[in-house]
Parts: C-alpha cells; sequence; structure tokens
C-alpha cells in the first residue's frame, strides 16, 4: 500500500511533535507551525475557556461579533475576511480555518478536529521542553470545569483531574462558580496548581459571621496572586475572575461571595507587588471579557500583560494598551482547547525588554495524543459511553453556537422548546460555548450535552407580556452592546424562537429593540399576553424538565433536524461594521 505525500508529511509531523522524528513543515500552510524556539528567558502558556471538551471537537468562530462605539473595527471585533486581512492570513489555509467561520463545512472535512487533552498534552510537553527546565508556567483563564456531559455528572472533578495531567500551574473561574462552595472548595482542593482571583470578596455579613476566606483581614476569598521564578527573573501572576458571575449565573451557589471588576483593588494589588515582592513583571490571568481587558489596561498602570478569556476571541496577536505607567500586552486565547497561546518575555532586572506571541491552532491530526491522557479521559467517559453516544438525528445542515445572535444550535434548542413545551414564543441564553455538528453527521447526547450542560437546567413555561418581553431583550442588549465595556455584564443576545425582531445595536438602552412580530408576521402587543418557554433562570430554579431531555425528545421525534425559521434579527446602523459578514435575517 502506498502513502500519500500529504499523508506522509503529516504522519511526520505528528512524530515531531512526539519527540520521535526530526521536524518536518506541515502541508496546506501548517509551515512551523508548532516549532517554536525558546525567546526570552520566560514562556507562559495560556489556555482558557475550555469547557470540560476532553475530546477534539469542530467548533465554528462567529461571522457576527460586533464593536460599538469606540470598539468598532477594533480587535477582537473584526471576522471572516477582515480577519484574515487584519492578521495577514492567507484565505483557504489551515489558518484561515482555525480563526474564521470562511467555508467552514468543507474546511473541517478537510482539516478535521481540534483540540482534545491528548494532544494538547503532547503539544504542552513540547512547548516547555522548548523554554527548558524552569523557564515555564502554564495558565488555565477558567471555565474549564462545565461545558460537557461528565463535567456536568462528576461536578467538575473529570476536569479537576485532566488538568492536573495536563501540568496546569495557575488558574482563575467563571463557570467554575456554578457549582456549589462546598464544590467548589472541594474541587480546589483536589487541583494541583493554584487557583487565582483578587476580586472576590465576602460580603460583610459573612466577614462578621466568620465565613471561611484567604485573608480575614481584606475578606478576599482567594489566594489574589502568586510569585513564580522563571529563567532566574520573580513573575507575579495576578487572578482575576470574572466580574458579574452573581448576574450572569446564579448567586445562589455562592451567596456569600461579592465579585466586580475592583479596578482600584487591582491596581493597589499591583502597586503593592511591585514595591514589596521585588518582582520583574506582572501578569493578569483574566476573565473579564477582551474589551474590558483592554479598558482596565488602559487605566490600570504596572501590568505588562493580561492573559484574557471570556468571550471566546481567538486573537493571533495582542494588542498593545498604552496607560499612565507605559504599556501593557492584552490577549485572548480562544475557546473549547482550539488553542495554546504562548507568550515568551525577554526579562531583565528592570522589567521586560521584549516578547514574542503565537497563539497556535490546535490541529488534532498533526499531533500525536499522549497516551497516558487517553487512558484517563477514557476512564472518565466509560460509565456514560451508552448514554452520550446516543444518536439522537441527523443533522440537514451545520449547527453551530456562536455570534452575537441566534446560530442554528440555538435555533434547534429554542424550536425544540416550543415544540416540546407547547409555546408560541422560546428563550434561550445567549451562551457563547457548545460544540459544532457538521451537515450529515448525527446529533449525539454528547453533542446536546454540549450545548446545555449547565447545573441550573430547569426549563419553563408561563405566561408573558409583550412588554416584558421587550424588557427581557432590551436588557440584554444594553449587556451585549453597551458602549462602556466595564457594563457589558451578559454574554451574547438572548436567542429567540418564534418570534423576529429588528436590532440597532447603536442606539442606547430601550431604544435598541423594535418591531417585535410572531413568525406568522402579527405584531407582538406590549399588553397581550404570550405562552414562553426558556430555560437556565438566574434568579430561582424553574420547575420544568432538564432542557437536554427536552431538546432530547425533539430530536428523537424529528430524526433529521432542518431549521424552517431562522430567527435572526434584522440589524441596523452596523453597515460596514468589519465584525459583520455574511449575515442576513
Amino acid at each position: 500500500m502506498s502513502i500519500s505525500r500529504r499523508d506522509f508529511l503529516i504522519a511526520m509531523q505528528a512524530a515531531a511533535l512526539a519527540g520521535l522524528a526530526p521536524k518536518l513543515a506541515l502541508a496546506k500552510g501548517g509551515e512551523g507551525l508548532y516549532d517554536l524556539p525558546k525567546y526570552g528567558n520566560a514562556r507562559l502558556l495560556h489556555l482558557t475557556d475550555i469547557h470540560a471538551q476532553l475530546s477534539p471537537v469542530h467548533f465554528r468562530e462567529p461571522n457576527v461579533n460586533l464593536g460599538i462605539g469606540p470598539s468598532k473595527g477594533r480587535v477582537p471585533h473584526v471576522v471572516g475576511s477582515a480577519f484574515l486581512d487584519h492578521f495577514g492570513i492567507p484565505a483557504s489555509s489551515r489558518r484561515s480555518h482555525a480563526f474564521t467561520y470562511l467555508n467552514y463545512t468543507e474546511a473541517a472535512q478537510e482539516y478535521g478536529r481540534m483540540g482534545g487533552f491528548a494532544h494538547l498534552k503532547t503539544l504542552i510537553d513540547q512547548l516547555r521542553d522548548q523554554a527548558g527546565p524552569g523557564n515555564s508556567l502554564l495558565l488555565d483563564g477558567g471555565d474549564l470545569w462545565q461545558g460537557s456531559g461528565t463535567a456536568f455528572w462528576t461536578n467538575g472533578e473529570d476536569m479537576v483531574d485532566a488538568s492536573n495531567r495536563l501540568g496546569i500551574d495557575i488558574m482563575t473561574g467563571h463557570w467554575e462558580f456554578t457549582y456549589p462552595e462546598a464544590q467548589i472548595r472541594k474541587n480546589i482542593s483536589r487541583f494541583e496548581g493554584e487557583f487565582l482571583a483578587q476580586n472576590v470578596f465576602l460580603s460583610d455579613e459573612a466577614m462578621f459571621m466568620g465565613a471561611e476566606s484567604f485573608d480575614e483581614a481584606s475578606g478576599r476569598v482567594f489566594k489574589p496572586y502568586s510569585i513564580r521564578e522563571l529563567g532566574g527573573k520573580r513573575v507575579a501572576v495576578i487572578g482575576q475572575a470574572f466580574p458579574y458571575t452573581p448576574i450572569a449565573n446564579p448567586s445562589y451557589f455562592i451567596p456569600d461571595w461579592r465579585f466586580g471588576i475592583r479596578e482600584s483593588e487591582m491596581q493597589d494589588l499591583v502597586n503593592q507587588i511591585r514595591e514589596t515582592e521585588k518582582v520583574n513583571a506582572v501578569v493578569v490571568l483574566s476573565h473579564n471579557g477582551m474589551d474590558v481587558d483592554l479598558k482596565m489596561a488602559s487605566r490600570v498602570s504596572g501590568i505588562d500583560a493580561i492573559l484574557g478569556g471570556h468571550t471566546h476571541d481567538a486573537v493571533p496577536q495582542p494588542t498593545v494598551v498604552k496607560n499612565p505607567g507605559g504599556k501593557t500586552l492584552v490577549s485572548n486565547a480562544g475557546t473549547n482547547g482550539k488553542y495554546v497561546a504562548v507568550l515568551d518575555l525577554d526579562i531583565g532586572d528592570n522589567g521586560v525588554r521584549g516578547y514574542e506571541y503565537k497563539l497556535l491552532p490546535v490541529f488534532s491530526d498533526l499531533i500525536k495524543p499522549d497516551a497516558g491522557m487517553e487512558e484517563l479521559i477514557s476512564g472518565i467517559r466509560a460509565p456514560y459511553l451508552d448514554k452520550l453516544g446516543e444518536k439522537l438525528a441527523i443533522a440537514d445542515e451545520l449547527l453551530y453556537r456562536r455570534g452575537n445572535f441566534n446560530g442554528t444550535m440555538d435555533q434547534v434548542i429554542c424550536d425544540a422548546q416550543r415544540s416540546v413545551l407547547d409555546a408560541q414564543i422560546s428563550l434561550s441564553p445567549g451562551f457563547r460555548w457548545g460544540t459544532t455538528v457538521l451537515p450529515g453527521d448525527a446529533i449525539t447526547m454528547d453533542d446536546v450535552m454540549n450545548a446545555t450542560a449547565i447545573t441550573y437546567p430547569e426549563t419553563y413555561v408561563r405566561e408573558m407580556s409583550g412588554a416584558d418581553l421587550k424588557l427581557i431583550m432590551e436588557d440584554v442588549a444594553d449587556n451585549l452592546f453597551n458602549k462602556d465595556p466595564y457594563y457589558q455584564q451578559g454574554g451574547d443576545m438572548v436567542r429567540v424562537g418564534g418570534m423576529d425582531y429588528t436590532c440597532d445595536p447603536t442606539a442606547n438602552m430601550n431604544g435598541r429593540i423594535s418591531d417585535m412580530r410572531l413568525d406568522n408576521g402579527d405584531l407582538i402587543d406590549a399588553n397581550k399576553m404570550y405562552k414562553v418557554a426558556g430555560w437556565a433562570t438566574v434568579n430561582s430554579r424553574a420547575p420544568g424538565r432538564p432542557i437536554w431531555d427536552v431538546v432530547a425528545d425533539y430530536l428523537r421525534s424529528e430524526k433529521t433536524v432542518r431549521i424552517t425559521k431562522f430567527n435572526t434579527p434584522r440589524l441596523k446602523n452596523v453597515e460596514g461594521n468589519p465584525g459583520l459578514e455574511n449575515y442576513s435575517a
């Protein structure tokens, strides 16, 4: 049997990554992709927003990521062709597939899945070897313990075990806080690295009652920073958890904890570290979201780099932000284990002298999986394989979630609620996580859990007035499109089924949503009541079945899933915005 040149190159590259053969150039535009000789004396490896994806995945990047006001046209708010042009990435290449939605189905069929902890283990070990002993740290920006069936059923413990084997040194959090406090503390005690968060404090009442904290004097719940020696230099890493956790997620899991951006506390902490710890560099491991990080970098002095997460933006090069004390690098490292960010720093006695940065797409077909990690993953998934492997239906088109408005997977979830729960209108949260299913592929229970696995999955059906519907829509739109990043408190726009509307992202609060209509064209009346289904209520537990059961019932009944009406909004005043491409309402 003969082997093609392309297959030979791919096989040899995989062997090279496993340390078994000389490194060879990759096919299809991936030349030298994983060959990163050390620059400087400190290497920071950054992962974020993995959302409990242990196995390789398909994940389509957005065609809608609108920047509004000062953010218009600025990274990360560029998509598709504008993204390729901005970063100088060749079209129809491996890297264009990794970073954009363009020709997604065809490219995914050619290049295969991405990420996977066994593949990450091989790649990260090589990147650490390239840096030399004692010269690297592996950092995780949070959203690690949530997002899959196994994470839900094990309370995130599967991801703690996998991250220990991966070798994560430091992490911070967001969806980690959607487990009860006792489970969070159990997972942290099981974690072999450090969990950092400078911006989580006990409430005054909890402090008075003597609730557990890292520091009784300040009331900080977690250790705020860690000092590590890399390449003979002292590097401080500060943790910044998601500031709006009790708004975006239920506060009843963690009633004693108070969050926030805490900009002044961050500046005070940076000053203290600089003055008392004799450090040579300060890095923030953040889950703020990139727009918030960019603003913080412009206002807080003394930070050399912010390695960010939350908004799932895969940004090939950091943004350099000027502030009163100098400059700060701001980056974001994507999602789902698709990427490893590599920040090499040249650190001298008086600070950072230079840097090199690469965001490496993790192509599973190019990297030999680590055998030990494969064994661990197999053991984690074994008790649930029959359930996860159930084939519920066939996808008639690409099913994805990611973008400011409805994705096709979101539409399936909305359609399922309307059908199974007998509702006129359905609502679904604007979550950014959830993997992609290719056309013609089976939709499995694994896929459904990847799009719905949360600790408050209960559905509801209730009567809601047209005025209340508009209020909900306006509130979420303000969280997403507020011109001040510090007021962007949620995810993407709430997804809808059975209803169309017009959205002006450039308007102000209460002026963005108009012309709300049922699918039959009837205008929604502010004073009329409508039967509305939804899930993932934040303030209280809903009474209904878990959303994954509702979606699974719908898929089993449909056999082949076809979207007959895509409830994505008509948009106003966004013509020419580089965060919008190939969009139609």
